[in-house]
């Protein structure tokens, strides 16, 4: 069985081809915007109307497969999302499916992430920690859905490091700009810590961040330094809770920001005092791709899901604690 994945979310068109053992091909281009500006929805849409054909082409080629006699289901993105990105993905899988008469999935983004994740790392019933530019979430599986233990109250963990990184001039993802300045540093500036409950709150964060850079005149790298100490240890303090109340031995991340380094020694840190292993998405599938639309679309259809092409939908507002996953044995 083969699936194509279509993913546009956001910033990323992605095609993938994957089959039930493997992941055969995985063909990305990404929209850039102007250094300091982050992401507009109606010109990351063109991006990906311009290069969607390509990517596709690209995807069909490196798995050495056509749609017409090799791919059996078409999944894309359906939300949550930036509403224009997401209709040019959905545009091309109902084009797609309509003309070689193949079966289509809406797969959920966060879920996408969720079981790339563990189908690279094998893990069996992890608590999830989803730390993306979209989602700043701990996760158990439960009953059939993905439940919420704690989350981001206002901006996720992604959007701190990118508007962060904006406000000093970077370009969009800035993560990896912010974690390569942040290593140049040892000297921790005192910035706000809120967590209430299991849950993390970071607008006040960034406000005093920026503030130390942009009227303090602090040292950008101490500054990042210590807006990731900060926020890392929070979403830690967090996710150990977590561990110790459900008793699970296993703590998977993913996510784009799963790809920083501090952030992973912080969590090995607490699944070490909590006795459970850490998986960490590779980093290649932590940020947003195909891959992860394909393989959850190919279990969604071998558990009977599709939809008429017709009513192949988009969702930008769609929490992934809201989708039945009926692929998977219920654990409660």
């Amino acid at each position: 069985m083969i699936c194509l994945g279509i993913e546009s979310t956001a910033h990323t068109f992605s095609c993938s081809i994957v089959d039930e053992h493997s992941i055969l091909s995985d063909v990305r281009d990404v929209y850039k915007p102007p250094a300091g500006s982050g992401i507009h929805p109606r010109e990351a849409s063109r991006h990906h109307a311009d290069v969607c054909d390509l990517v596709l082409k690209q995807a069909l080629l490196d798995a050495n497969v056509s749609i017409k006699n090799d791919v059996d289901v078409i999944a894309y993105s359906a939300g949550p999302g930036l509403g224009p990105c997401l209709r040019i993905g959905a545009v091309v899988a109902r084009c797609l499916a309509s003309y070689y008469n193949k079966p289509i999935v809406p797969v959920n983004h966060a879920i996408g992430h969720i079981e790339l994740g563990i189908r690279l790392t094998s893990a069996r019933d992890p608590i999830v920690l989803l730390v993306s530019g979209g989602h700043c979430m701990i996760l158990a599986f439960y009953n059939c859905r993905w439940r919420v233990l704690g989350e981001t109250l206002d901006i996720t963990l992604g959007q701190l490091l990118d508007q962060f990184g904006r406000a000093l001039g970077f370009a969009s993802p800035c993560g990896s700009k912010i974690e390569e300045l942040a290593s140049r540093s040892t000297n921790y500036i005192k910035l706000p810590y809120t967590v209430k409950g299991n849950d993390v709150s970071y607008s006040g964060l960034l406000t005093a961040a920026k503030r130390l850079v942009l009227v303090d005149k602090a040292k950008v790298e101490d500054v990042c330094y210590s807006l990731q100490e900060t926020a890392f240890a929070m979403l830690a303090e967090a996710t150990e809770r977590a561990l110790a109340f459900t008793r699970k031995d296993e703590l998977l991340v993913v996510g784009g920001v799963a790809a920083n380094k501090r952030l992973a020694t912080m969590l090995e840190s607490i699944c070490n005092r909590q006795g459970a292993s850490l998986h960490i998405v590779p980093t290649r599938y932590a940020g947003d791709c195909g891959a992860q639309i394909a393989c959850t679309g190919l279990l969604a259809y071998n558990a009977g899901l599709s939809v008429d092409v017709s009513k192949a939908f988009v969702r930008q507002s769609w929490r992934l604690d809201s989708v039945d996953i009926i692929w998977r044995k219920p654990n409660g």
